[in-house]
């Protein structure tokens, strides 16, 4: 009798968060994996830990280190961004070497490429060219091949999965609607089913999409509409609710082939209008019997493809990010040494370099994970906002470290344009607000508590038994979590059972810590505010990053272990995890001052807050660990390139680079690595100049001056005088900006001043001459 008023009176104050038709499809769609261990409030490190962590396969390397270098090599990242097009022998080679096809079967022609491949491959591609990238990301991510794949009729797969995989069909997804971005379900796009004049059954569609990659160039749509049947010949009902099928390009009242135009490198992106196009109703994805089923489609497969195209592409841009900003710091001198040596430099080096290991230790745990079959889509959605956020920020430090170097455009720049590129990956696949204050918390309090969704269950179904279970448990997991959580605030987590690794154990007591604050905070806020969380988007999204963050550093962790608990990497390890663990400090914060006008919240801002803030789950040790990070990404070696990873990198032989006509012609990249491996060989005779100077050997001056006389006394020979001169000149290349003329910069070969400027005061004055600008010009018709 108890139970069933605690269930009528729960029923009746809905106090457990309403779940649509919907929200319950994507809850109900894949897996629950490491995040349920950290609502459990007792994470199994050693459990996680043992799960597999993928390495490529032979086969898969092979492309990686030939097909991928060899696309890479034929585009330049500068021409493609500044003419949009992407060269013809690109094209080709897409097509030939089975870039449409990873996801495809190999008995359909694919190439059939594991989770972790295709992100290793879409990280690469989209670090060089975020244009090119879409052409390889669209046709290996949600749409036409992944829906055909797991839901299409046999016919469907034996016509389009071969003709996919050669490129003969380019597809594009039609989901995103003016009035329907992140609320994807509320679609406006309709389809109408009637009989033809022949008794054929067919669909009218009438839509209006934007936002759709590759729209422009496209043959072939993957339609997202509501299916109406008003006759209910498809035996679905009047309203069948969301469907995908298939649309060709050409089809009458199919409009397609505009052009939106992207921040940062453009990439072919444009609308798809209908009006009154007609299909036939045997190209629903999966045919007739799949009609309806559209919504559930998506949310099965985005609950792992969240975890594979951004992430890659936000682990590229981090990785890019190291790599240069690293090199250049090394490079570039102020004040008689490199900047590298300079504390505020080696601050944005050190979380730049963190980062990359961290971002790549994410998408590896995650793909490794699909990988194993497990499809979680809280974890996808945590990789997808807190990654491709990750990676903005890195983007803005690396710009911060090269300054001026980083805001002139030009070919020279290489790092600009990933910084511009930025926003576009915060905004797909559900925009990273939505994403983090309705998506994460809001399906992980219910899908990944370890009761919530059993009650939820049992008070939609009036269904007593189950309730009366469900509750008992969780009253017994509360219980014991609550002890828990009090033994661990009281020892700073010394309590908590953890594998024991050197240098790395007090981060995994802490996370046990915060794991079971977290699954506390989490129970308090379903039993308080309940049904009201979907409104309370500010407390939700402070629950999604303390979730984020203590996944992301268990991610850390467990690459740390996988690769053999390298020494050297520890002190990236350990700044990864007090950064980490940083930010789940501030967001428990956050929570207990936000967590509403309740007795509970009462004594969460007060008693609670305090609590927290004497004793909090972070130290002090992130600047201790600074200069030694910032150090990993500033010298050439096998902690660098574990760091930087699978990051496409011009060849080049630093001997050619003496010639003026090869050093004037090579990328951006290519110089810039090329002085970074040039002043590494010549710090030698540097350190041996400067050792002159101080033992006053030779009089101070410019490194130059002060080799010359070095060279004169004997102190370095001319071997040595070489690769100094090398390293200048190629350092100076490399940290040159782009010039244009008034005519390359207009785009005009008529232009010789700025338009509404003249030469005015000084006769005869041509471009170059030896007089003040003030001089030279005047404003006219101001």
């Amino acid at each position: 009798m108890v139970f069933k008023a605690i269930m009528n009176g729960l029923i009746k104050a809905k106090a457990m968060p309403q779940i649509s038709a919907t929200e319950r499809q994507a809850l109900e769609a894949g897996t629950v994996w490491i995040d349920g261990q950290v609502f459990s409030g007792k994470p199994d490190f050693a459990k996680m830990f043992a799960e597999p962590y993928a390495l490529l396969s032979p086969r898969e390397r092979e492309f990686v280190n030939g097909p991928v270098q060899q696309l890479c090599e034929m585009c330049d990242p500068h021409e493609i961004a500044t003419t949009r097009i992407i060269p013809k022998k690109a094209i080709d080679f897409l097509a030939s070497a089975g870039f449409y096809s990873f996801l495809i079967p190999q008995k359909f022609g694919g190439l059939e490429f594991s989770a972790n491949a295709i992100s290793t491959i879409m990280a690469m591609i989209t670090s060089h060219s975020p244009l090119l990238s879409t052409l390889v990301v669209i046709p290996n991510s949600l749409g036409a091949a992944e829906l055909i794949k797991h839901y299409g009729t046999q016919a469907q797969k034996e016509h389009y999965l071969p003709r996919l995989a050669t490129g003969e069909y380019l597809p594009c997804f039609g989901l995103t609607e003016p009035t329907a971005g992140s609320d994807a379900a509320s679609i406006l796009a309709r389809g109408v089913v009637f009989k033809n004049a022949e008794g054929k059954v067919q669909i009218k569609l009438n839509f209006r999409k934007r936002y759709i990659t590759l729209a422009p160039v496209a043959n072939l749509i993957s339609l997202a509409f509501k299916l109406q049947d008003p006759d209910n010949l498809l035996g679905k009902g009047t309203d069948a609710g969301i469907t995908v099928a298939l649309v060709h390009r050409g089809i009458p009242g199919l409009e397609m082939g505009k052009h939106h135009q992207p921040i940062g490198d453009a990439f072919y992106n444009g609308p798809i209008i209908g009006r009154d196009v007609v299909i036939d109703a045997d190209e629903i994805i999966g045919g007739t019997e799949c009609a309806g089923q559209g919504w559930r489609m998506l949310m099965e497969q985005l609950a792992g493809g969240r975890a594979v195209s951004l992430p890659a592409g936000a682990v590229g841009g981090v990785r890019a990010a190291a790599a240069a900003s690293g090199a250049y710091a090394r490079v570039r001198q102020q004040f008689g040494m490199p900047i590298a040596e300079m504390e505020g430099i080696q601050e944005k080096l050190a979380e730049i370099a963190a980062m990359a290991y961290l971002s790549e230790a994410a998408r590896v745990y995650a793909v490794s994970a699909l990988d194993n079959n497990e499809q979680p889509p809280v974890v996808s959605a945590v990789w997808k906002a807190y990654l491709t956020e990750l990676s903005r920020e890195q983007a803005k430090n690396a710009m911060d470290v090269m300054a001026g170097a980083g805001v002139m455009q030009g070919p020279n720049n290489v790092i600009g344009r990933g910084y511009c590129s930025a926003p576009v990956a915060i905004t797909v696949e559900g925009a990273n607000i939505m994403t983090r204050s309705l998506i994460t918390f809001g399906q992980g309090a219910v899908r990944c508590h370890p009761y919530a969704f059993k009650i939820a269950n049992a008070l939609e179904a009036n269904d007593l038994p189950t309730f009366s279970s469900a509750l008992k448990g969780w009253i017994g997991h509360m219980v014991v979590n609550t002890s828990r959580l009090v033994g661990l605030t009281l020892t700073r987590g010394h309590l908590a059972s953890t594998p024991k690794i050197d240098g790395v154990t007090p981060y995994l007591r802490k996370l046990a810590w915060a794991s079971s604050r977290y699954s506390f905070l989490t129970d308090m806020a379903l039993l308080t505010v309940g049904g009201k969380l979907k409104a309370r988007q500010q407390l939700t999204g402070h629950f999604a990053d303390a979730l984020g963050w203590q996944l992301l550093a268990i991610s850390t962790v467990r690459r740390y272990v996988a690769e053999g608990e390298i020494k050297e990497d520890l002190p990236l390890v350990q700044y990864a995890c007090e950064y980490a663990l940083a930010k789940v400090q501030k967001a428990f914060e956050s929570i207990y001052s936000n967590f509403g006008n309740n007795p509970v919240g009462f004594l969460l801002r007060t008693v609670g807050y305090f609590s927290l803030r004497v004793n909090p789950i972070v130290g002090s040790g992130l600047d201790r660990l600074v200069p030694t990070v910032a150090k990993t990404i500033t010298k050439s070696g096998a902690q660098q390139s574990r760091i930087t990873g699978d990051l496409y990198i011009p060849k080049f032989n630093l001997a050619d680079m003496d010639s003026d006509e090869v050093l004037a012609n090579t990328t951006g990249v290519k110089r810039l690595m090329a002085a970074f491996q040039a002043v590494q060989e010549a710090e030698v005779v540097q350190m041996k100049v400067i050792q002159a100077r101080r033992s006053k050997l030779v009089d101070k001056g410019s490194v130059q001056e002060m080799a010359e006389a070095a060279l004169a006394k004997g102190i370095i020979t001319a071997a040595d005088k070489k690769l100094l001169d090398r390293a200048n000149r190629i350092s100076l290349e490399a940290i040159m900006v782009d010039e244009f003329t008034p005519q390359e910069f207009f785009g005009d070969n008529s232009v010789t001043y700025a338009p509404g400027f003249e030469c005015a005061n000084v006769p005869n004055v041509k471009h170059g001459s030896n007089v003040e600008p003030f001089e030279k010009l005047r404003v006219v018709n101001s």
